[in-house]
């Protein structure tokens, strides 16, 4: 327990660093994204497959960790909905941070859809056997 809660930690700060930092050097090319599927569209739409990879990979690795990492720090999270739905609610703000504070930085709401995606992949592969594991039902 007390090791997730470390990499937890590790992953706040990482989180933090890759999309809270400045990016003045991209104010003029970001835009505010409120669609669902608008932002997709256009990485699909690019001629390099490999900026698309990386961006829509790149959302889905990030939230792969709060699947994983959540049910097993906060048991009552455990659960499916309760982890999409904590990731979702984190992403958000993180987005809105983005958006509103941050020079080259904007909402996007795909990301906050790869992020959660992410969560459930994590999840399904991992979260929810670690969270077994580590909170073992006790028998009487």
């Amino acid at each position: 327990m007390l090791c997730a809660f470390a990499f937890m930690v590790a992953f706040a700060v990482v989180l933090a660093r890759l999309t809270l930092q400045p990016s003045p050097a991209s104010e003029a090319l970001t835009h505010t994204n409120l669609h669902p599927g608008r932002s997709l569209k256009a990485y699909l739409d690019q001629p390099a497959l490999r900026d698309a990879v990386k961006q829509i990979g790149g959302n889905l690795l990030l939230g792969v960790p709060f699947g994983v990492l959540v049910p097993v720090v906060a048991p009552r999270a455990r659960g499916l909905l309760r982890v999409l739905l904590l990731t979702a609610i984190v992403m958000l703000l993180v987005e809105f941070a983005q958006g509103a504070l941050i020079t080259g930085r904007a909402f996007d709401i795909d990301d906050v859809i790869l992020n959660t995606g992410g969560a459930l992949v994590g999840y399904l592969l991992l979260g929810r056997r670690l969270s077994r594991a580590v909170h073992a039902r006790k028998r009487p």
